[in-house]
């Protein structure tokens, strides 16, 4: 007789059963590792592959320099630039336009001409990532502008802007909006400097002017007032007559000493003569008061007038001295004048480059793992002791 044969179950049936209890018993060894490792990194891949939005980058390079070309570049690159490179002048230049587009009052420039609620809030963008409120307080927009906008200061001197948005027109325009205001602020400081640098400047020739006019118009008066156009010429010419009088003195004189002992006295020719020299001395006298005597005499009044030549010449040199500083401060203010010149333009991106999506969900696994490696070992090693 043959012997009754038993079924035997399918080998298909037998390998399903065995390769889920082989997994499920993985899963119940491993549970903690599933837990902490897989499920949170499975949860992050969803989201950046699946719920975040894309975002695209605009990227544009400038460089602030001054109008002054002196040969003084550290790299080859900061001289085609124009810049005097390392020089803590330039970088504080630099820097302080890149401190206002980093700043609230830049942000609400921006949001004033380009609305950046509204960019930061595209229907494209996802929960997480867009701005949340449709009125936000000026610090929340400015924390969210921060995390979108880079503005960075290279030690070459080229200063690099980034602005990443939900779409490629968004970026392109807030990132040509914002070194439009970078130039604005410039011409700023420009006019503003300017206006320091010379303000000293201007009102030193301003005293200069209203000094020399002054004295200008005292020795106007000084000359109506005594009638004498020249009267440095007039005491010359007083000074002139005197001289001629007493020479003329002198030669009467000594005809008169000269008549003594042979003519008689009463004789007609030594009387002329001595009534000339009595007439002469009077005259003389007389030419000399005018010079020296009172306080109409030509001495004094020539005193007066040299005084108001010498602080004419004095406010004329002063004037002077006041136009070359102006001069000099326009020259200064000319060269330390600051531009902004454009190394790289704005691109209109086309592909976004945001968010990092394998290099986000590669760190969070490895962080996990080896957050998960080194709990394992603190397990295992209480364990142990235990034991």
């Amino acid at each position: 007789m043959h012997g009754i044969i038993k079924p035997q179950p399918s080998q298909n049936s037998t390998d399903g059963t065995d390769w889920s209890s082989d997994a499920l018993g993985w899963a119940r060894r491993n549970r903690w590792f599933l837990f902490i490792v897989l499920l949170p990194t499975l949860l992050v891949a969803l989201y950046y592959y699946v719920v975040a939005a894309d975002q695209y980058q605009s990227e544009a390079h400038f460089v602030v320099r001054t109008g002054d070309n002196s040969p003084t570049p550290s790299s080859g690159l900061s001289q085609f630039l124009g810049m005097a490179g390392g020089t803590s002048q330039s970088r504080s230049d630099a820097m302080s336009v890149n401190d206002f587009l980093n700043s609230q009052q830049a942000v609400d420039i921006v949001n004033k001409r380009l609305n950046l609620v509204e960019r930061f809030r595209r229907s494209e963008a996802d929960l997480a990532t867009r701005l949340w409120f449709a009125e936000p307080t000026p610090e929340m927009l400015l924390r969210y502008y921060r995390d979108h906008v880079d503005v960075n200061f290279e030690e070459s001197g080229i200063t690099s802007l980034k602005v990443r948005s939900f779409r490629p027109a968004d970026s392109y325009a807030i990132i040509n909006e914002l070194l439009k205001l970078g130039e604005e602020r410039v011409n700023m400081i420009n006019r503003r400097s300017q206006a320091d640098s010379l303000a000293t400047a201007r009102r030193q020739i301003g005293e200069a002017e209203t000094a020399l006019i002054d004295i200008q118009g005292r020795l106007t008066a000084f000359r109506q007032n005594r009638g004498d156009l020249d009267p440095e010429g007039s005491g010359k010419a007083q000074i002139g007559l005197v001289s001629s009088l007493e020479g003329q003195l002198t030669a009467a004189r000594a005809q008169l000493g000269a008549m003594q002992g042979i003519i008689s006295p009463n004789s007609p020719q030594y009387v002329a003569t001595a009534a000339r020299v009595r007439a002469l001395e009077g005259q003389v006298a007389g030419q000399r008061g005018r010079l020296t005597s009172g306080g109409g005499a030509i001495a004094a009044r020539l005193g007066s007038y040299q005084e108001l030549q010498i602080r004419q010449e004095f406010a004329a040199k002063r004037y002077e001295v006041a136009a070359a500083r102006l001069e000099k401060a326009r020259d200064e203010a000319t060269k330390q004048q600051l531009y902004i010149t454009r190394v790289v333009d704005p691109n209109m991106p086309v592909k976004s480059e945001y968010p990092k999506r394998s290099r986000v969900v590669l760190t969070m696994f490895l962080s996990l793992l080896i957050a998960y490696g080194i709990g394992w070992l603190l397990v295992a090693g209480v364990r142990e002791h235990s034991l």
